[in-house]
C-alpha cells in the first residue's frame, strides 16, 4: 500500500510539472523542474577570462539584495571591487613578506572590506575595460601585479619608498581606469561613498555560514583555502543546519551567495545541472578545466545529465574528507536565486553563474542538494534570512 501511495504521489508532482510551463534544464532535457520559492534577480553577466567570480557573485547577490529592499535594480560595478580589493591584498602580501597568498581570487567577504573602505559606483561609470579589450582579460594585469608586490616584497635597497602603494595604484589604473572621484547616476551627483550609503545596504547585517567537522559547531573560524586573503571568519552549523538555512532562506524572499567546488564530474554547465552520481565513472570528461574555472570548462557528457538519477548520498563525514584531502576546494563563487523540485521529489537549488549565457539555461543551472551538501565551501546571506533558532544558536541578534 505504501509503495502505491508513494507512486500515485510522485506521478502528481510530474503532472502538475507537466501542466506548467515545464522548466528543463537544457533543450529536451529529461530533469523537469517545479518552482518552490524564486526570487528577483539582475542581468547575468560574464566574467570571461578573469578570477573575479568572488567579485559577479557577490555583486549578484547585493543586487538582489537591493531588489528586495525595494532599492531599484541597480548594475553596480564589479571591476570597482577587484580594482580596491587589490589595493588590500598587496598592502596584506608585503606585510607578511610574501608567506601571504596574493592573486586575483577573492571571497564574499571581500565586498564588505572593499564597500566600507572606499564606497562602491555603478557599472555604467566604472567598466574596468581600460586596456583596448571588450570583454574581461586580466591575464597580463594579474602578472604584472604580481611583479610589483615581489619587487616589492625583495626590498632591494633594504627600505621600502614612501610610493610603492601609489605605484602599484597606478599599475592597476593603467589596465582598469581611475576610480572618479564624482559622477552623475539617474539625475544625481555622487561619490562612490555617498552612493553606496543612498543604497542603504548595512555590511554588517551580512553572515557566511559553513559546515565542517575540524572546528566545534556554533564557533567562528577563517576557512583555510587561499583566497580568504582577509582571513574573515565564518559560523559553523551542521550540515543539515547549513541545507535548512539555504532552503529557508529561499522561501523567506531572500536570496545568498555560494561559494563551492565546480572541478567535480557532476557540476555541468553546459548540461545545466551540479549532481553526484554514485559513481564519477558514469560521467565521461573531454579535455581539461581551466585553471581559473571561467567557463564551462571540460567536456562532461553522461545520462546521468538527461533524467534524474540516484546520487550518492553525502555525510558530514565524507564532506570533510574531501575538504581535507583537496578535493573540495575554494573553485567558485555564484549566486542562489530559487528554490525547485524535479519531477520525482527531489530539491534543487537554481544557480545564477557569471559565465554569460551560453548555456540553455540562459546563465543559469540547477545543483542539487546532495551536491550543495558535498561541495559548499560557505553561502553569504543576510543575518534575519536565519532561521531564529539558528541564530540564537550562532549568538547573532537579528531585526
Amino acid at each position: 500500500m505504501k509503495k502505491i501511495i508513494v507512486l500515485v504521489w510522485l506521478s502528481i508532482i510530474a503532472s502538475n510539472i507537466e501542466a506548467q510551463d515545464t522548466i528543463r534544464n537544457k533543450k529536451n532535457g529529461g530533469y523537469l523542474f517545479k518552482t518552490i520559492a524564486s526570487c528577483e534577480s539582475t542581468e547575468v553577466q560574464n566574467q570571461n577570462r578573469t578570477s573575479t567570480c568572488w567579485s559577479f557573485s557577490s555583486l549578484s547577490f547585493f543586487e538582489s539584495e537591493l531588489i528586495r529592499m525595494k532599492k531599484g535594480r541597480h548594475n553596480l560595478s564589479e571591476m570597482f571591487v577587484v580594482r580596491n580589493a587589490y589595493l588590500g591584498k598587496a598592502e596584506t602580501y608585503v606585510r607578511m613578506n610574501g608567506f601571504h597568498n596574493f592573486g586575483p581570487g577573492g571571497a564574499f567577504h571581500d565586498l564588505p572590506w572593499v564597500i566600507k573602505r572606499y564606497g562602491i559606483v555603478p557599472e555604467e561609470v566604472y567598466k574596468g575595460l581600460n586596456y583596448g579589450y571588450g570583454k574581461h582579460n586580466h591575464a597580463e594585469m594579474d602578472a604584472v601585479l604580481k611583479g610589483i608586490v615581489d619587487a616589492v616584497k625583495g626590498n632591494p635597497q633594504g627600505k621600502l619608498t614612501t610610493l610603492w602603494k601609489n605605484a602599484f595604484a597606478g599599475a592597476i589604473d593603467a589596465y582598469l581606469g581611475p576610480i572618479p572621484s564624482t559622477f552623475t547616476y539617474q539625475g544625481k551627483n555622487y561619490t562612490p561613498m555617498s552612493f553606496s550609503n543612498s543604497l542603504g545596504l548595512n555590511m554588517d547585517d551580512y553572515v557566511s555560514l559553513t559546515s565542517f567537522t575540524h572546528h566545534p559547531y556554533y564557533s567562528q573560524f577563517a576557512i583555510e583555502v587561499p583566497d580568504n586573503w582577509a582571513m574573515m571568519q565564518s559560523y559553523n552549523v551542521t550540515l543539515d543546519e547549513l541545507q535548512n538555512a539555504a532552503e529557508k532562506a529561499l522561501i523567506s524572499g531572500y536570496t545568498w551567495a555560494w561559494g563551492a567546488d565546480v572541478s567535480e564530474k557532476g557540476f555541468s554547465f553546459t548540461n545545466g545541472v551540479a549532481i553526484v552520481p554514485i559513481h564519477d565513472s558514469l560521467i565521461t570528461q573531454t579535455g581539461k578545466d581551466n585553471k581559473a574555472f571561467n567557463d564551462a570548462g571540460a567536456k562532461r557528457t553522461s545520462t546521468a545529465f538527461d533524467s534524474p538519477m540516484t546520487e550518492k548520498n553525502i555525510t558530514d563525514t565524507l564532506r570533510q574528507m574531501a575538504f581535507d584531502n583537496y578535493e573540495t576546494t575554494d573553485d567558485h563563487g555564484m549566486h542562489a536565486t530559487a528554490l525547485m523540485v524535479d519531477q520525482i521529489g527531489n530539491k534543487y537549488f537554481k544557480i545564477k553563474n557569471s559565465w554569460g549565457t551560453g548555456n540553455d539555461c540562459a546563465g543559469y543551472l540547477y545543483c542539487s542538494m546532495n551536491y550543495f551538501r558535498y561541495k559548499t565551501l560557505n553561502i553569504y546571506v543576510h543575518k534575519n534570512a536565519l532561521p531564529k533558532e539558528l541564530a540564537k544558536k550562532l549568538g547573532i541578534s537579528q531585526n
